[in-house]
């Protein structure tokens, strides 16, 4: 090995123009060996570098650039390394680089902050600053706006300053590493303003929101000993022709694309494909995280699509309608949806939902028994609404204000005895009390109407599902007419769309602040929510502030209170503890859909207390509702 003295006499060998050992460029600056008087050893090795890169190569300074620019160039690193003081740049472009790329892997966003010039106009210094510094100036007539745009900017004070040097080069002045608000997920790196010119150019390549680890590996071997692969008898519906074909194209070139692929089938008595089930890595890991509610989709029936497309959909964090997995049943029987059920919990690991909604067959309420005996299980009342629309249709049409009548019975009354004086009151005024239709509807009761489930914690996902429009969208292409590989192609896409929302929600969940107003509960709830949920607690406050509290009686430290909203004059009674600061509405809200209501807020502030107890904010409904161990965090948060 050469000794310094030795590099340096080397170093210092005049490179001729017409030599054949020496090259022609500096390695790292691309500067003509005729434009520097010497040739130094770097990296690469011995005169691969001109005199000043050599000598920077020599100070340590332009080491760690060469480390970084190394890393980035290497498409399996993705450790960000910080700049250090005292680092130079070739000029401020390679500077804002340098840093973007360190933001891109870090995640946050740069912009250029304050440029100083001198009095000839040349750049003297620049500041990079996080974009999400300094404030945002409120404009005129700001107060007025209804639905204000969330806050970018709330005064963070990471930078990086460099300033120029008499040879002409920036060097690193200050670096502040430290920022005040979340940084974003890796998964929406590319969302970042500053990183997507680089995404576009393709200097820097953009994560894959839909990498998933392999745990989520699943095969066969996972069915349980009992379980059966085929019916004992014939399948219930003809499959079109092709449709066996396509489907098991489409589950072999998934499985060879994505290794996680999880996929199951069912055979009739005669050996013919009868069901199947799929479901890839990212719905599984969707599951783990909000799981807790699930709806199975058999609406196929009531719109008559040849195709029998059943979905499992629930609801996420930011309250988006999303898919758990989804099947073709060519057999609507019991044996078929237990199948089915039992399917579906091999494919989440052997965990299965609290609650799943379905419709009112008799086939999916004995599978749902026989299979999943602890889950609760309950009627959409959207699908009760469809059902009646199509069963009920001359008595639409011969009754005017039936269907308005019908629909705030399923959708509008909380209170068990409202409910059913409405409902009686109902079939005298329109003369249908001997429908069988509706004396069967009403037997089974205690599973759709409100004012029977409001204990149960369903998340509000029938809600949701009123105006879900992923259900629409697949139903286009379920006719005979449209081959099954076109549908199968239309539903990736439409799954593709429905993550890209949930990323870019995800996105600005981070990278923005809901401006509240000056309230420790408005605050303390725009922190924990997302903005979507945020938004219904800002309402439940909004009731907060417009009801009139009454104390009825007290006993230890148990106290009841009589809450009259003002606009609507419906009473409402809270229980509350002092102890602990436990309370129960007779609403039921927060048990029914996971958000504290305005009775309870009215009831904490007048006892002075200004911040919810934190119990009160599930985990499916927070920021990180994707961190830790998803669903299973909240067995204690409902419990409680």
């Amino acid at each position: 090995m050469e000794t310094d003295q030795e590099m340096e006499q080397n170093d210092h060998q005049i490179i001729r123009t017409n030599g054949v050992n020496g090259p022609t460029k500096c390695r790292q600056c691309g500067l003509s060996s005729i434009l520097t008087s010497h040739m130094r050893s770097g990296p690469e090795g011995r005169r691969t570098l001109c005199n000043a890169c050599g000598i920077a190569w020599r100070k340590g300074k332009l080491r760690k650039l060469v480390a970084y620019e190394n890393a980035a160039r290497d498409p399996e690193s993705s450790r960000p390394v910080p700049p250090e003081i005292e680092m130079e740049f070739e000029n401020e472009d390679k500077a804002y680089e340098f840093y973007n790329k360190y933001a891109g892997l870090t995640g946050f966003s740069v912009r250029k902050g304050w440029i100083g010039k001198t009095s000839a106009k040349m750049i003297r210094s620049v500041t990079l600053v996080c974009s999400r510094e300094g404030f945002k100036k409120d404009k005129k007539g700001y107060g007025e706006v209804k639905r204000p745009k969330p806050d970018t900017r709330i005064g963070c004070l990471a930078r990086l300053t460099i300033k120029r040097t008499p040879s002409g080069a920036y060097r690193v002045k200050e670096f502040i590493a430290e920022h005040n608000h979340p940084l974003a997920p890796s998964s929406a790196l590319h969302l970042l303003r500053s990183q997507r010119v680089l995404s576009n150019s393709g200097n820097a390549s953009a994560p894959d929101p839909y990498d998933e680890p392999a745990e989520f590996t699943r095969s066969l071997n996972f069915f349980p000993p009992s379980f059966r692969m085929s019916l004992r008898s014939k399948r219930t519906r003809d499959m079109q022709s092709g449709d066996a074909e396509a489907i098991m194209n489409y589950l072999q070139s998934m499985r060879c694309n994505d290794p996680s692929f999880f996929s199951a089938f069912q055979l009739d008595e005669d050996d013919r494909l009868t069901n199947v089930f799929w479901v890839d890595a990212k719905s599984i890991q969707n599951f783990k995280y909000f799981g807790d509610v699930v709806c199975l989709d058999t609406s196929y029936k009531s719109n008559g699509y040849s195709r029998p497309v059943v979905p499992f959909l629930g609801l996420n964090h930011h309250r988006q309608v999303i898919i758990f997995g989804a099947a073709l049943l060519y057999d609507e029987t019991a044996d078929s949806f237990g199948w089915l059920l039992e399917t579906f919990k091999t494919a989440m690991h052997g965990d299965k939902p609290k609650v799943i909604v379905t419709d009112r067959a008799v086939e999916i309420s004995d599978a749902v028994s026989a299979v999943w005996p602890g889950t609760c299980h309950l009627v959409c009342p959207w699908q009760v609404h469809q059902s009646m629309v199509k069963s009920l249709g001359s008595i639409i049409q011969s009754n005017r204000g039936f269907l308005k009548e019908f629909t705030r019975c399923i959708y509008d009354i909380e209170n068990e005895h409202e409910f059913v004086s409405a409902w009686q009151e109902m079939l005298e005024r329109f003369n249908i009390r001997q429908n069988e239709w509706l004396s069967a509807l009403f037997v089974e009761r205690e599973r759709w109407a409100q004012g029977y489930v409001r204990h149960i914690f369903c998340a509000d996902v029938t809600s949701a599902l009123r105006t879900c429009s992923l259900t629409n969208f697949l139903k286009r292409y379920l006719c005979v007419q449209i081959d099954l590989l076109t549908f199968f192609k239309h539903y990736e896409q439409m799954l593709d769309e429905q993550r890209f929302l949930e990323l870019q929600a995800d996105f600005r969940a981070t990278q923005s602040a809901v401006r509240v107003l000056p309230s420790k509960m408005l605050r303390q709830a725009a922190e924990s929510y997302t903005p979507a949920v945020y938004e219904i607690f800002k309402r439940e406050f909004e009731v907060f502030l417009d009801c009139m509290l009454y104390n009825s009686m007290e006993s230890g430290t148990v106290a009841e209170y009589r809450i009259v909203e003002g606009s609507s004059f419906k009473e409402y009674y809270v229980r509350v503890d002092s102890s602990d600061w436990s309370a129960v509405c007779t609403c039921r809200k927060f048990e029914f859909v996971g958000i504290q209501c305005g009775h309870v807020l009215k009831v904490l502030d007048v006892c002075n207390i200004k911040e919810v107890p934190e119990r009160y904010f599930l985990k499916r409904w927070r920021r990180d509702a994707k961190s830790g161990g998803g669903k299973e965090d909240d067995k204690s948060e409902a419990a409680a």
